[in-house]
């Protein structure tokens, strides 16, 4: 248990630490960032011990990551897109990206066109997930604040 959980996330923990050093993220952030990419691949190996495939597993974690950067970038009063990209860099696949390319050089038709395919599925639910959690929240949001800024302006019925 401990291999097959804990290692995984720590690497994406010390993964995601030396992105947020290189996007240049200060202090506290860092940690922040480097809890996202261990959650995000928590969930990711958990979704995986169900029989529903890799692509409801990255879709998962997407959604992860970004709830949980949603709610520290407004802890932190800081843009979410810092810890948000940071922390989803160790699920991006690159190993899929590369294998498409080699197969391609190597002249491997259905192997690239496999693994290409692979690739564009699992990268499409990384950006749905995003996507679907940021317009929940964003409309979560906008549901609370409307009916504020209606009533300020005089707009309220």
């Amino acid at each position: 248990m401990i291999q097959e959980f804990f290692f995984p996330c720590l690497w994406a923990f010390l993964a995601s630490v030396a992105f947020g050093l290189v996007y240049n993220i200060h202090g506290g952030g860092i940690l922040i960032c480097g809890l996202g990419g261990a959650l995000g691949w928590f969930v990711y190996l958990a979704v995986q011990l169900l029989p529903i495939g890799s692509i409801p597993a990255a879709f998962a974690a997407a959604a992860a990551i970004a709830v949980f950067s949603e709610c520290m970038a407004r802890l932190r009063r800081c843009p979410v897109t810092g810890y948000l990209q940071v922390a989803l860099l160790p699920l991006v696949p690159g190993a899929g990206i590369y294998y498409t390319a080699y197969y391609f050089l190597q002249g491997y038709g259905q192997q690239m066109a496999d693994r290409g395919f692979e690739t564009v599925k699992i990268a499409l639910a990384l950006a749905l997930g995003i996507t679907m959690t940021a317009v929940v929240i964003m409309a979560k949001c906008i549901g609370c604040v409307l009916p504020l800024i209606a009533k300020k302006v005089g707009l309220d019925p």
